[in-house]
């Protein structure tokens, strides 16, 4: 049981009550006397064995209010909308700075976190089969961020577009290299022209509503637009980029300010002085340590840096964001048991999520895979666009995707490439023991080829077309005469790219089987020892076979152009 629970949330903050005992090296929660209440202690790192309350169910689209956005007395105060200036200019901006940092401090935290309250804390989204299903620990993992321009809590009404419903007004894919070393922060332009896709969202009388897709409008019209929610969000992303995402999370509008205080304040750096009258941001020249309200000026201002457009403001908003995540792996966050409750507190309850996130458990377990990535691993970058060639040249207000550069970045974040130095390095070694390698396997191709009816060969799809393994067996054994050709359905574990492997002694009948499918050398993974007479070689096919006969994609780029914009986590960035 916790302050909360004990009906004295108004007076006490739960972060000041948890605090240790050097006599029995316990966490416990601190009352007055006069509460006459026994003491509960908390050993770390144990979780609750009790079932997790029931998380609040938020209706579709947005958030819904969030305990503590009422005042004393049930009533909210007026609302006002800003003077001067067009609607953009008005437009606040919510950014994903705390929830992404959350995760990436959440495994040292949640030793400390008492699980049944935060749980209450969470809303929970239906997003009517929208994603994968939840992040698997083997796989690369792609959570959808995102910031709405609702102005949901005490202290917003004033920001101006008050009657907003919620749109993803900030969104970052935030992808997770399979092997855990890595991790990109993609942003996608609120303004950027997109297909938003036809989207089931579940009602609140648990009915599924069909809400009909709109091509050629701005991407932030995917949530609260004619009552879509997170998973029609989620869907766009996909088509967009050919990413399909395990799970989302959608932050309120006081999450930038609750948990730039939680951490004691963000360190900034300004290359110029600023006085922006719409943000009301003004600084002086150099470093600040931003909370609360100037936190969220921070990240609002669009004419403070750059050009005063949105790219240049999510730009800031990245620079933020690494402040806050190094702000957050430093030493004097991770020893502070009152930082870890004030930022658990502060982040779950700004925290929307779907189902497959919807427990401290499931977050926990998110946040142990992410805890080890080093920042300088983690790479910012926003989708590259393109002015909108059917908008004026004086009244440019949207942008498209600039395919030459979008591809290859796109390419690297399917492909589970890194962006950041670090990696390349560790590639380039790889690349030189690669090809090394691919002279061996050029060798291998250099020989004599069975005959097509001596091929025996194991067909798996480990990652291909649905249906390749049957189809490629089919096309071998009638298109190619090899009778001994066999369909074996799912690979036990998907591979990155198609691959042969076989014994020495079954070469020749590689070179057959690699002539017939187009294969090239890199694709021939050859064993140690000789196989029995009638053993069959195993063909797997990777995400590069698009169907029999035809050549393999052509492979993932390991190096962004020149043009696309990046920043890694680990180096502060003066805003300009």
């Amino acid at each position: 049981m916790d302050a909360q629970s004990r009906g004295r949330a108004d007076e006490i903050d739960p972060a000041d009550q948890w605090v240790l005992n050097p006599r029995t090296g316990h966490y416990e929660l601190q009352l007055n006397d006069s509460a006459a209440q026994e003491r509960p202690k908390v050993a770390a790192p144990r979780r609750s064995s009790s079932a997790p309350s029931a998380p609040k169910t938020a209706s579709p689209g947005v958030p819904g209010p969030r305990r503590g956005d009422t005042p004393p007395g049930g009533r909210r105060g007026g609302r006002s909308r800003k003077g001067g200036g067009g609607g953009r200019r008005k437009k606040a901006l919510l950014i994903t700075s705390g929830t992404l940092a959350l995760l990436l401090v959440g495994g040292g935290a949640a030793a400390y976190l008492y699980y049944d309250h935060l749980n209450g804390n969470l809303s929970v989204t239906d997003i009517a089969g929208a994603g994968t299903g939840g992040f698997k620990k083997d796989q690369a993992i792609n959570i959808l961020v995102i910031g709405t321009d609702k102005r949901s809590g005490a202290g917003n009404e004033g920001y101006g577009d008050k009657d907003s419903v919620g749109h993803a007004d900030t969104t970052i894919l935030f992808h997770i290299a399979k092997d855990r070393s890595n991790a990109t922060a993609l942003s996608i332009p609120r303004d950027l022209i997109a297909n938003i896709p036809d989207c089931p969202t579940k009602q609140p009388d648990g009915t599924t509503k069909q809400i009909r897709g709109t091509k050629g409008v701005r991407f932030n019209n995917s949530l609260g637009q004619e009552g879509r929610d997170a998973g029609c969000t989620m869907r766009t992303v996909k088509e967009l980029t050919g990413i399909e995402v395990d799970n989302f999370m959608m932050v309120d509008f006081n999450a930038v300010k609750t948990l730039s205080t939680a951490v004691g304040g963000v360190p900034v750096c300004l290359e110029k002085a600023v006085d922006d009258e719409d943000s009301k941001l003004k600084l002086s020249q150099g470093e600040h340590r931003l909370q609360g309200e100037q936190a969220l000026a921070f990240v609002r201002t669009r004419h403070a840096f750059g050009n005063e457009s949105d790219l240049d403001r999510i730009k800031t908003q990245q620079q933020f964001l690494g402040s806050m995540m190094r702000e957050m792996k430093s030493k004097e966050t991770l020893t502070s048991p009152k930082k870890f409750f004030s930022l658990a507190e502060a982040a779950t309850k700004s925290l929307t999520v779907d189902q497959g996130l919807g427990s401290i458990d499931k977050l926990t377990d998110l946040a142990g895979e992410l805890k080890d990535i080093d920042l300088k691993n983690i790479t910012f970058t926003t989708m590259p666009v393109l002015d909108n060639p059917a908008e004026p040249a004086n009244r440019k207000a949207t942008v498209i995707v600039n395919q030459a550069l979008a591809e290859p970045l796109l390419q690297m974040i399917r492909g589970d490439v890194s962006l950041t130095e670090v990696e390349k390095k560790e590639q380039a070694a790889k690349e030189a023991a690669d090809a090394d390698a691919k002279a061996k396997q050029d060798a291998l191709l250099q020989g004599n080829r069975a005959a097509a009816g001596d091929v025996r060969v194991s067909v798996y799809n480990g990652g291909g077309p649905k249906g390749a393994a049957s189809t490629t067996a089919q096309w071998l054994q009638n298109s190619k005469g090899m009778s001994k050709a066999g369909n074996q359905g799912n690979a036990p574990a998907k591979v990155d790219t198609t691959q042969l492997e076989f014994a020495p002694n079954q070469a020749d009948q590689a070179r057959a089987l690699a002539d017939a499918l187009g294969l090239p050398a890199t694709a021939l993974k050859m064993g140690t020892t000789d196989a029995a007479s009638k053993t069959p070689m195993k063909l797997t096919l990777g995400p590069d076979f698009q169907k029999a006969g035809s050549p393999l994609a052509p492979p993932v780029p390991q190096e962004l152009p020149k043009d696309v914009q990046q920043a890694q986590a680990d180096k502060a960035i003066c805003a300009k």
